[in-house]
């Protein structure tokens, strides 16, 4: 297995918050997911595609969509400058829809699995996706509590769909990341325990350095 990336989540609904948190990352990240909430697919809103346009970004980074109809976000968050969007499987839009929109605008899209999510509900459109996004708490806010069995997934997605780049989303810190990682992951998505430390390109590197374990 390749070496395993770390990659920092920010999540935030203050405008202030997010100009400060990118403002942190750029200094030593090339690759972030940031954690986009519409207040209705889980309990909490955060900040929004126009924000993120202003907010400074020199990373490459990925938008989280936590949100109940993707399709009405994804050309906005192409539009500001994301790589890749990943819409819930959950969420109440066809699926083909917002990968065949994805791939009309030239980025690129992968599918995210809530911890009680079986791989076989997104077993049709996971060949046309390039990432699958396990998630390892249930998603909406930092410091979640993690869920070991999510991890369970990864084994029928590595069997089933060789092709997908395989993340994991929550709850994962200094003492449980190699565990985590080893379970087969590519990148590791980490949030509270980088942007809530002391100091946050301080905890990337030591995270990192974990990962390199792998």
């Amino acid at each position: 297995m390749s070496k395993v990336r770390v990659v920092p989540a920010l999540l935030t609904d203050d405008p202030a918050a997010l100009t400060r948190m990118v403002s942190v990352a750029n200094e030593f990240a090339d690759f972030v997911q940031v954690d986009i909430m519409d207040g209705r697919f889980v309990p909490s809103s955060s900040i929004s595609a126009r924000e993120l346009g202003s907010a400074g970004i020199r990373f490459v980074w990925e938008a989280h969509l936590m949100v109940v109809d993707p399709l009405n976000y994804v050309e906005q968050f192409h539009d500001v400058g994301a790589s890749r969007v990943i819409f819930h499987i959950e969420s109440e839009d066809d699926p083909n829809d917002v990968v065949a929109l994805a791939r009309s605008l030239g980025i690129g899209v992968g599918v995210a699995l809530n911890p009680d999510t079986l791989v076989s509900r997104a077993a049709d459109v996971l060949p046309r996706v390039d990432s699958a996004l396990v998630m390892s708490v249930y998603p909406g806010y930092y410091g979640a509590a993690f869920v070991p069995e999510a991890l369970d997934k990864v084994p029928e997605l590595r069997r089933d769909f060789p092709h997908l780049e395989l993340e994991v989303d929550g709850g994962v810190k200094a003492d449980n990341l190699v565990e985590v990682a080893r379970a087969g992951f590519d990148s590791v998505c980490v949030g509270s325990a980088i942007f809530r430390a002391p100091d946050p390109a301080e905890a990337y590197r030591r995270l990192s350095s974990l990962a390199a374990q792998v």
